[in-house]
């Protein structure tokens, strides 16, 4: 940023920092699955709620910085931060030696120990694979949509004022967080085929609801609702991966999973764009979404049937 050099912006920022954000994410995620076999949901929505909730430390504090320090050494000083506790924190970092088999979860989900399981190579072959991939990416796509569209639409079609507006923004970042622990952890019970097929038919129903609605009360209802599922996709993912593949490879799979969250930051806010600008207004783009949850919770449906066959041979 002091250089005024764009290319080194999309250099160090967006490549650079998208690759280091992506290891900081998989690995303490993935490796959780192993340390707690019987919970793996509990324990890997709790790392994943911490990357949900890390926004609302980090904005304020960012703010801060910038105001205090400038932009170029608020840099500097989260840098150094995150060198020391990040590095700090790697030290004790390792996949741990299983001693006994884990059970099973309810939905009789076998998950594999020690080194056994399917390589990544393998996983992406499967059909299963791909259905999960697409599921997550609608998640996604359809949860970021909805969070560029929510302060527009609560001024506009609520009418709520900015600093409603606003807050209600900052309460999303809590029930998005909230979310990856509460769901994550019901998945551990309920099964995370069972959990994923809820999740669509919540946002089926919400989406839909929220597109008809012009009560302010009902309006973030059906909004924090909505973004609890969005937070609690990511957080049931790492368990899922390791119920349908074993833990052998599982970094490896989860992180070629993650490609869909790239995709969709990018084909979220694009499809909010052309319907915008179509002029259809945002009834059209909340119903856009509940449709293509109802293709979600087909698919996750053929999942719970047919999820495992095939997989464990």
């Amino acid at each position: 940023l002091s250089i005024h050099n764009l290319t080194l912006l999309y250099l160090f920022y967006g490549i650079i920092g998208g690759i280091g954000l992506g290891i900081g994410y998989i690995t303490p995620v993935s490796t959780l699955v192993k340390y707690f076999p019987n919970r793996p949901g509990f324990a890997t929505g709790l790392a994943i709620m911490g990357f949900g909730f890390a926004s609302l430390i980090a904005g304020p504090l960012m703010q801060f910085l910038v105001a205090q320090f400038g932009l170029v050494n608020n840099f500097i000083i989260l840098g150094v931060i995150y060198l020391v506790i990040m590095g700090a924190s790697s030290l004790y970092l390792k996949a741990p030696q299983p001693k006994q088999p884990p059970r099973t979860t309810k939905d009789k989900s076998t998950m594999y120990v020690h080194n056994h399981g399917m390589l990544a190579n393998d996983a992406m072959k499967t059909w299963q694979f791909g259905a999960l991939w697409w599921t997550f990416f609608i998640n996604i796509t359809c949860g970021i949509g909805l969070l560029s569209l929510a302060s527009p639409m609560a001024q506009e079609t609520i009418g709520m004022t900015p600093a409603a507006a606003a807050s209600l923004v900052g309460i999303i970042g809590i029930f998005n967080g909230g979310g990856r622990i509460a769901w994550s952890t019901i998945s551990d019970y309920f099964g995370r085929a069972q959990t994923y097929m809820l999740f669509f038919i919540i946002q089926i129903i919400a989406f839909y609801v929220l597109a008809e609605t012009n009560n302010a009360l009902t309006f973030q209802v059906l909004i924090l609702l909505i973004i609890t599922c969005y937070g609690g996709g990511f957080a049931c993912m790492p368990a899922y991966l390791a119920d349908l593949y074993g833990i052998r490879q599982l970094s490896t799979i989860h992180g070629r999973i993650l490609t869909a969250w790239g995709l969709a930051g990018i084909v979220g806010p694009m499809l909010v764009s052309y319907f915008h600008e179509a002029g259809y207004g945002y009834t059209t783009a909340l119903e856009c979404f509940a449709a293509l949850f109802v293709l979600n919770t087909i698919i996750a449906i053929i999942l719970k049937i047919y999820g495992k066959r095939g997989l464990h041979n």
